[in-house]
């Protein structure tokens, strides 16, 4: 059943079909309420170096919908157009949305938004025809933050490559180089590859560029799949060369060579040539084939006519669909707003200043973060201290990070992604079961890893503390923030981890022992600092 047509073709008189227009207005505004959380978050992101090229996404969206509209031929006027689809994914967008602000997860509707962008194109067009032109959709994926955790993950694996990769081009150049982690040796100077210097900031304005360079060159699918493909090992290469050649500077010229406007400067270096190499590479493409085109007509930007494509939004019909869709959304909208919302608990806890100092014969001594680092961590509240006894030669560190909220752009990172970015390497990781029976904890399983850097070992036990449950998986731990949000109204969570040295005269056994004497009794007054 075709719900009527709603887009008047270009070649139409009418100027303006006030019903529609107004159907369509009222459509929109009806889902703000539903995505305003997303669109404030989304606005926050953009404010950073990461995303700073978010504002443009919509935009270059638009010009690539617009010229969709102009240069595919319209499908014959004796098909239907369905609009069931486009209202079913309409209807799906809002109740993800509303599922995103009840765990107030702003990430969660920022992607209920664009799943709902398609539906309206859907509606507007019907299905025939709007599936055509859901490639500027999908390009809006472009201007949403990473999830956190995923952010930190690629970051630090970006950080460690781009490293490698760093030293070696300052390696080439025959200047003795040590890389310990994420630190750069030169002898007299030592560069930080901070998170700042992974590429991030680089690799997703490159991949919507690419994006749009494929959609907008004229050859191959192959050669299209090929620009866009390129664009990250791209990226990742030209940063690890920008820090390399900051090397070779900082070697023959000193530390000013790493700092202030050069360093932005050779940042936008690099981003255009990583364009400039996109648009050389499409251009080779060209060579392979037959009729080799330049460069101006092998990337295609041609801005005329969009202005009849987006007056179109004028003469759109009062349909059936549209009508139904507009309908439908606004009494969700209604439902949204008016509704009752899940009151947040705050839980009741200590802070971890008023954590014991001294545990049995073990006392400690606080070893406080450095700033950069507990600005990276993000936590509402951490500790740091270092456990030790005459008896033994050995300490044990308790470290804990609390998050009050696990929703909010902050999240818990896993140590096993952030370890090496200190130099030190996995040498096993596994799950271990321990026994706490004089604790609350009982019987649970951590990750039990050992580290090692150069001749030093080290033994680590760490888990996420999820409201009451001991996990070993980051990602089951994110999973279930989500349903304790809906459940409980609770997305507090916290990282903890005890480490100690593996001496040279002992066994990871011994460590074993060390650390879980120290562990039973720490976790005795924990539930107070973070609660259950």
């Amino acid at each position: 059943m075709a719900f009527g047509a709603s887009f008047h073709s270009p070649a139409s008189t009418r100027i303006l079909n006030p019903r529609g227009l107004a159907l369509f207005i009222l459509l929109t505004v009806s889902a703000v309420p539903v995505f305003w959380m997303g669109l404030v978050s989304l606005g926050r992101a953009w404010m950073t170096p990461e995303y700073s090229h978010g504002p443009l996404i919509p935009l270059i969206s638009l010009y690539l919908f617009l010229r969709e509209l102009r240069d595919k031929a319209p499908l014959p006027e004796d098909i239907p157009a369905d609009r069931r689809p486009g209202i079913l994914v309409i209807l799906l967008g809002l109740v993800l949305g509303i599922l995103g602000n009840l765990t107030a997860i702003p990430d969660v509707v920022s992607y209920a938004f664009i799943l709902w962008v398609g539906g309206v194109v859907l509606l507007c067009l019907g299905w025939a025809e709007g599936r055509r032109h859901q490639l500027p959709v999908l390009h809006l994926v472009f201007m949403l933050p990473l999830p956190n955790f995923l952010y930190w993950q690629l970051t630090i694996f970006l950080q460690g490559v781009s490293s490698e990769i760093g030293v070696w081009f300052i390696g080439l150049m025959d200047i003795p180089v040590y890389l310990d982690g994420n630190v750069i040796d030169l002898g007299p100077y030592k560069l930080q590859v901070a998170e700042a210097c992974s590429g991030l900031r680089y690799l997703f304005p490159i991949l919507s560029f690419s994006y749009l360079t494929a959609i907008l060159y004229r050859g191959p699918y192959w050669h299209k799949a090929l620009l866009f493909a390129m664009a990250a090992p791209l990226t990742v290469f030209m940063n690890a060369f920008r820090i390399g050649m900051i090397g070779v500077l900082v070697n023959g010229y000193g530390m000013g060579q790493a700092e202030g406007f050069l360093h932005f400067f050779e940042g936008w270096v690099i981003f255009g040539t990583c364009v400039a190499i996109l648009f050389c590479t499409a251009v080779l493409l060209q060579r392979t084939t037959r009729a080799p085109k330049s460069l101006s007509e092998t990337i295609d930007l041609d801005f005329q006519g969009l202005g009849p494509q987006a007056a179109r939004l004028l003469r759109l019909g009062p349909s059936r669909g549209l009508v139904v869709g507009t309908l439908a959304s606004l009494a969700i909208a209604v439902a949204f707003v008016s509704g009752p919302r899940p009151e947040p608990s705050a839980p009741v806890r200590s802070s971890f200043a008023l954590f014991p100092s001294r545990l049995g014969e073990w006392s400690s001594a606080i070893q406080p973060l450095a700033p950069e680092i507990a600005q990276v961590l993000g936590a509402s509240d951490h500790i740091n201290a270092v456990y030790s006894r005459p008896a033994s030669a050995q300490p044990v560190q308790f470290f804990s990070a609390w998050y009050h909220s696990q929703t909010e752009g902050q999240g818990i990172h896993s140590p096993e992604v952030c370890l090496p970015a200190g130099g030190w390497e996995i040498f096993s990781l596994d799950p271990y079961r321990v026994s706490m029976p004089e604790t609350v904890y009982g019987s649970f399983t951590v990750n039990r890893a050992i580290i090692e850097k150069g001749l030093d070992r080290q033994l680590v036990y760490y888990w996420f503390e999820q409201r009451g449950q001991r996990m070993t998986n980051d990602f089951a731990a994110k999973l279930s923030v989500l349903r304790d949000s809906l459940i409980r109204g609770r997305t507090d969570g916290a990282l903890i981890r005890f480490t100690t040295p593996i001496g040279r005269d002992e066994t990871a056994a011994d460590a074993d022992v060390r650390l879980q004497e120290l562990m039973a009794r720490a976790l005795k007054p924990l539930p107070a600092y973070i609660p259950e």
